[in-house]
């Protein structure tokens, strides 16, 4: 039986066919949501393993991006960075040289506000109603169907899309015009990203003093303190345990991203710009690939309290 979310309630899907291109550890759960949720859900990724989990979950194969946007009523792009999305939405084989007029697409994908801006402007002389909808709440959100989403773009087609929305996400807002979606996902990573250093800081700093710091995360995360990194990631960081669930090399990007946004707003960052060396500075030392509350290993390594180790273990 399809899940049913709040949104939801009471009404069929809006859209009969829901492509997915991106099927990555944000796209295939959020595919496998919207099967559950009633749509016909086709999906296209460049290597096979995930594009057959989806049909096991009774979702449809497509063969190419072409394959994909050719049936599609509304299409989800969720791809790693500004130059995929270009690729596969502007590229002369891509979405939109395959786009019938009316297509919504929705670009979960986390690029430069300007990219979205680029795409929206493409679109719309197409006839194909644009969307730039970063999530937030990494695999774990995309797996429940908790995410958090942050919707730029034209009101009318943010609400053609609330249905979809509702299959994949609990939070959902409409927050602005074209890039809106971005540039508010490049504040929520600055904001986990600094929340991260911040956790790794008080880890080294308990275990430093020989006080139990799950016996300390506990208490803290029922005070102001308390915080979603904790509650998600504090398990994990006590065990040395970083298999990703958001790699530090993206984070390593979206940081690159909301520095440049703060550039041509004209606004300081500063705490900012010293989490994203630290970031850098983690990706240089081969921790990229892993989850990124791995950054505690680089904090760990700074406060001389760990050996640089293999990132692999």
């Amino acid at each position: 039986m399809a899940r049913v979310h709040p949104g939801q309630r009471g009404r069929e899907p809006a859209m009969e066919t829901v492509g997915v291109i991106g099927l990555g550890v944000m796209g295939a759960p959020m595919a496998r949501n919207l099967v559950e949720a009633g749509f016909d859900v086709v999906g296209y990724s460049r290597s096979p393993g995930p594009v057959e989990r989806l049909v096991a979950a009774g979702g449809r194969a497509g063969t190419s991006v072409a394959d994909v946007t050719a049936q599609a009523d509304a299409l989800f792009t969720v791809l790693p960075d500004s130059p995929d999305v270009e690729d596969v939405v502007l590229g002369p084989d891509g979405v939109l040289a395959h786009a019938r007029e009316g297509l919504l697409l929705i670009d979960s994908s986390t690029v430069r506000p300007e990219t979205s801006r680029t795409v929206a402007e493409a679109a719309r002389t197409l006839g194909v109603h644009p969307l730039d909808a970063p999530v937030s709440g990494g695999e774990k959100g995309a797996v429940d169907g908790t995410l958090s989403i942050m919707v730029g773009g034209r009101e009318t087609d943010f609400a053609a899309a609330r249905p979809l929305f509702d299959a994949v996400g609990a939070t959902v807002v409409h927050v602005g015009g074209d890039g809106a979606g971005q540039t508010v996902k490049a504040a929520n990573q600055m904001i986990v990203a600094g929340v991260i250093a911040l956790v790794s800081e008080a880890l080294v700093l308990l275990e430093a003093s020989s006080v139990p710091a799950g016996a300390a995360l506990d208490v803290l995360r029922g005070g102001l303190a308390g915080n979603q990194v904790m509650n998600v990631k504090g398990a994990g960081m006590l065990a040395r345990a970083f298999e990703p669930g958001f790699r530090i090399d993206l984070h390593h990007k979206d940081l690159g991203i909301a520095l440049a946004v703060a550039r041509a707003a004209g606004v300081a960052v500063p705490t900012t710009g010293v989490v994203a060396q630290l970031m850098a500075a983690a990706s240089a030392r081969g921790l990229g690939a892993l989850d990124h509350s791995a950054l505690l290993l680089l904090v760990e390594q700074l406060a001389g309290r760990a050996p640089v180790q293999d990132p692999v273990k």
